[in-house]
């Protein structure tokens, strides 16, 4: 597992940060967070799935200073995850995200919640940092208590 705090620049964390965190994001309401329906929701907004981009231009220009960092020969999903606050914190159920390749997570504001990994490692969530690691390690993320929402993008490729 590799973690790289500021991933970004200032000025590439502040234009991914104003507008997904702003008023004016095209959040869209999943009735689940690991398994659809389950007891739980989210908002997420699908950047690429594995046909290729789903969304207009500007938004994968949005994730672009991310992606030109990463090494990968082909995406196979890239999406966003808005959690709400809760009043006690909420693990999501263990899970991996793809049978082969490489995860990572970009944490987009800091708060209390976290992604926990099945051998008990905990990784906060805190803004401008990413985290990758492989796509068949189990691991959880959680809603926080702190703050309105934890919003992270994940990113899955080969």
């Amino acid at each position: 597992m590799n973690i790289y705090k500021n991933f970004l620049s200032k000025k590439e964390f502040k234009k991914i940060e104003s507008t997904i965190m702003g008023p004016y994001f095209p959040w869209y309401f999943n009735d689940g967070v690991n398994n659809l329906p389950d007891k739980y929701f989210q908002f997420n907004f699908l950047f690429v799935d594995e046909k290729g981009s789903n969304c207009a231009p500007q938004f994968m220009d949005l994730i672009h200073p991310i992606l030109s960092k990463l090494k990968y020969k082909k995406l196979t999903a890239v999406k966003a995850n808005l959690l709400t606050q809760t009043f006690e914190t909420i693990e999501h159920g263990m899970h991996a995200d793809k049978p082969r390749g490489t995860t990572c997570i970009f944490y987009v504001n800091k708060c209390n919640g976290y992604t926990k990994f099945k051998n008990g490692k905990k990784i906060k969530s805190e803004e401008n940092k990413l985290i990758e690691f492989n796509s068949q390690l189990e691991h959880t993320g959680s809603s926080c208590t702190d703050e309105k929402r934890r919003v992270v993008i994940n990113f899955n490729y080969v």
